[in-house]
């Protein structure tokens, strides 16, 4: 059953890290059954309700889980594989458009913003006690989200969309749960939501966000939760549409109790309307990150939800790292306040970035996706052999794989720094790999 394996220990903590340390060593792989309980707890000769204890600690771990009398086995995607692993090394010589970072040169200076808030807090200082969101952070925050459509709610801080999506994920579901999630989407969040003991749930998307069908397919099949990404979807571009939130509001509105997590990380890089689909469920969140506006250590987020679901997110902060630092806080209002980032023309730059690749990869017969953001989604017969053949011609892309689990393969290529004749010449790589090699996905 375990190959040359050997689960050590006498306590369920024990158990557990020797389960855990095969697993990430490769001496367990994925799929593999772990001995039922009474079974193990004879060959270590300690009491079945340990081994009970140790599976239940496997699983809330996301190592393991348990399908009834089919027994207990190595999850397909443990939490030790993350899809970091896939990511690009750049040799020097290579031009790099695999990052997915914003242009530095859009980014708006911060040094008077934080100086000011030092300042600040040089006369008022922030201690133990006082309250973790700055008022008018919360209130500039509001109003942007009043003017959006996006329904009441407090105002609450994190650091960054992800530690939202974690923290309201934890807040609502258990281990072995579901969560419906784009496909292809974040790939840092097709690595969390197992890394926390919860399942996914695939829903395909087009250009105008996610399918429908597809969404209701996985919520009829016992999703809990859904994550929609509203405008600047990574890798695709992908931003709902009027007529696609009207078509997923409807959706929603049949399963009342799944818990739905927006993100709307292109804000201030995206002059697409926001179509929010917020105010269907009873439990809902809504995170605007300054990543990809402001730069991405800024390291913050607002969000905003149902009161059950802040209250809960707040509480549980509170016993944990306790508040988002207010410096950091008041230098965003303050960038807020004074309009620090043109919208409209970070939008237009990123927009004719896309343009000219999208453009000139039609041009080349070759078919790419990028309604908005600063990246674009080229799908490809032949991942690897068109990421290595990019490589070999200079241009290092990411891997489709980091972004994707049923869905096809393909590339993503961020242009947020790409010029005019980069793309013409970019493009022509791109043909010249895509055109050759057997068809193979990237492992």
């Amino acid at each position: 059953m375990l190959g040359g394996y050997k689960i050590q220990g006498r306590r369920a903590a024990e158990i557990a890290a020797s389960v855990e340390r095969a697993v990430g060593s490769g001496e367990l792989e994925p799929g593999q059954l772990l001995p039922p309980m009474r079974e193990l707890a004879g060959e270590l000769e300690v009491n079945p309700n340990t081994v009970a204890a140790a599976y239940r600690i496997l699983r809330e771990r996301g190592v393991i889980e348990t399908a009834g009398r089919r027994g207990s086995r190595v999850r397909p995607r443990p939490a030790t594989t993350g899809r970091e692993a896939v990511r690009m090394d750049v040799p020097e010589g290579v031009r790099d458009v695999a990052n997915g970072n914003p242009d530095p040169g859009l980014l708006p200076p911060l040094a008077k913003v934080f100086a000011a808030a030092a300042e600040r807090n040089d006369r008022e200082p922030v201690l133990y006690g006082d309250a973790a969101v700055e008022p008018e952070l919360a209130r500039l925050a509001r109003a942007a989200l009043d003017a959006d459509g996006v329904p009441d709610g407090p105002v609450h801080v994190a650091s960054g969309s992800l530690d939202v999506v974690e923290r309201v994920l934890a807040v609502h579901l258990k281990p072995g749960d579901t969560v419906a999630v784009e496909d292809p989407g974040w790939g840092s969040l097709l690595d969390l939501v197992p890394a926390v003991g919860l399942r996914t749930a695939p829903v395909r998307v087009d250009d105008e966000g996610p399918l429908p069908d597809d969404v209701r397919r996985a919520l009829g099949a016992g999703a809990r939760a859904l994550i929609v990404t509203d405008r600047a979807q990574n890798p695709t571009g992908a931003a709902v549409s009027a007529g696609r939130a009207r078509a997923l509001r409807a959706v929603l509105k049949e399963f009342p109790q799944v818990l739905l997590i927006e993100d709307d990380h292109g804000h201030g890089i995206v002059d697409l309307p926001l179509h929010p689909l917020a105010g269907v469920t009873h439990s809902w969140a809504f995170v605007r990150s300054a990543a990809k506006a402001y730069g991405p250590d800024l390291r913050l987020a607002v969000f905003t939800g149902d009161a059950v679901t802040v209250d809960r997110v707040r509480g549980r902060q509170l016993v944990g790292p306790g508040w988002v630092s207010r410096i950091g806080q008041r230098a965003l209002a303050g960038l807020w306040a004074e309009g620090a980032v043109d919208t409209g023309a970070v939008s237009a730059a990123y927009a004719g970035r896309r343009d000219m690749l999208i453009g000139a990869l039609a041009d080349r017969g070759i078919a790419a996706h990028g309604r908005s953001g600063m990246n674009v989604w080229i799908p490809v017969p032949d991942e690897t052999g068109a990421v290595a053949r990019l490589l070999h011609a200079g241009w290092a892309v990411a891997p489709g794989a980091r972004f994707r689990t049923g869905a096809g393969p393909g590339i993503r290529v961020t242009v947020s720094t790409l010029t005019r004749g980069e793309a013409v010449s970019l493009a022509e790589a791109i043909a010249a790999a895509v055109g050759a090699g057997p068809v193979r996905g990237y492992a």
